[in-house]
């Protein structure tokens, strides 16, 4: 990134007020802020590719792109590609982020700051999936126990550690207490899988390790998908069991401070008439 930002402040003859120029919030140079954004979007437009962390390189298709030589290139554009079409179209699950067209000549200034924080967090919830799945096993493992320990499951880090400890006993990764008094248990599968989508076999076998246990209560957590048979299966049984796949784990991390820091705060207000009356 900052290769690509000196060499394009060099081609568009940017002066030194304006590379350092920042955003209202002061927290980052605008410039930078745009690279940033426009690398995102072309690599979800597969027109550049990340060879390994921190690099990025045009692609083929971004060589042909680049011999079409179009007049722009913006996310009218980019809709031609398929990747990016899926992109920026709505989830289909109702409680995930959706997303929003950046640009809305027709928002209001409160719906377009809206619209945008939406735009952020869909992008900086892809970015915490694709960090997830980079992690081993083990950081996987030590993932789900901050976070469980963080929605207020298992007491402390510590003894939720020992609890989860990778046991491979008969599809049971780990045991955390519901409570801090420990008045209950639940039972926890985590499957740090990348493309493979968990059906409805998993899941009961996953079930068929709880009977064995004479457990009512479970949580299948993965990196990967469920297919819908596996969810329909879960809401057909009388044991509670809880399907968190990789968006909603990434979400969860995100809602509950996990692995984030916050760059910028904005506060809106308004009049307070209470205050103005005589």
């Amino acid at each position: 990134m900052k290769d690509a930002e000196q060499f394009l402040s060099l081609e568009l003859n940017l002066t030194e007020g304006e590379k350092k120029d920042m955003l209202p919030s002061g927290i980052m140079r605008t410039f930078y802020n745009r690279v940033g954004w426009s690398k995102w979007y072309l690599q979800k437009a597969g027109l550049l590719i990340a060879p390994k962390g921190g690099s990025f390189k045009i692609s083929p298709r971004g060589q042909d792109v680049l011999k079409e030589n179009p007049p722009a290139l913006n996310v009218a554009y980019l809709k031609r590609f398929e990747e990016f079409r899926e992109f920026i179209k709505p989830a289909k699950d109702k409680e995930r982020v959706e997303t929003i067209e950046v640009v809305d000549a027709s928002a209001t200034p409160r719906e377009a700051l809206e619209n945008a924080y939406q735009v952020i967090r869909k992008q900086l919830v892809q970015e915490m999936l694709d960090k997830i799945k980079e992690a081993t096993p083990r950081f996987f493992e030590e993932i789900v126990v901050d976070l469980l320990v963080k929605m207020g499951y298992g007491g402390t880090v510590e003894e939720a550690g020992k609890a989860t400890q990778y046991t491979n006993d008969e599809g049971i990764d780990g045991i955390i207490k519901e409570d801090k008094l420990g008045l209950d248990v639940i039972y926890i599968q985590a499957k740090k899988w990348t493309d493979t989508t968990i059906g409805r076999p998993q899941i009961q076998a996953f079930v068929g390790a709880l009977d064995g246990k004479h457990a009512n209560k479970g949580i299948f957590i993965t990196t990967s998908f469920f297919a819908d048979t596996a969810v329909m299966y879960v809401r057909s049984i009388s044991k509670k069991v809880v399907l968190i796949d990789g968006m909603q784990l990434a979400n969860y991390m995100i809602d509950y401070n996990l692995g984030v820091s916050t760059t910028a705060t904005f506060e809106l207000k308004k009049i307070d008439n209470d205050y103005f009356e005589d």
